[in-house]
């Protein structure tokens, strides 16, 4: 979710080269990624500025990743792994 959060939070973009949405195979010299202001040929404008069409998204980074799993709560607690291993032990099954 961090390039999400990248292109929500950006208030500059700049022009890059990417694959066409309409044909990957054509490479396009127009589309817009969130940059800093101080990146040269910086765009102030806000994410809903940006054609859908025209964005070019983030590339997820390690450091994305990172900051990804410091900040995520878990979804299974211990009395639903205690549940689990109650089912395999009545029912025989791995899950």
């Amino acid at each position: 979710m961090q390039p999400v959060r990248r292109v929500q939070s950006a208030t500059h973009f700049k022009y890059v080269s990417g694959p066409s949405r309409k044909d990957p195979s054509v490479i396009v010299h127009d589309l817009l990624t969130p940059c800093s202001p101080g990146d040269r040929g910086a765009v102030a404008m806000s994410w809903l500025d940006v054609p859908g069409d025209k964005l070019a998204e983030p590339i997820l980074t390690m450091q994305d990743m990172m900051r990804s799993l410091a900040t995520v709560k878990p979804t299974v607690n211990s009395a639903d792994l205690t549940k689990l291993e109650q089912f395999k032990n009545d029912f025989g099954q791995e899950g």
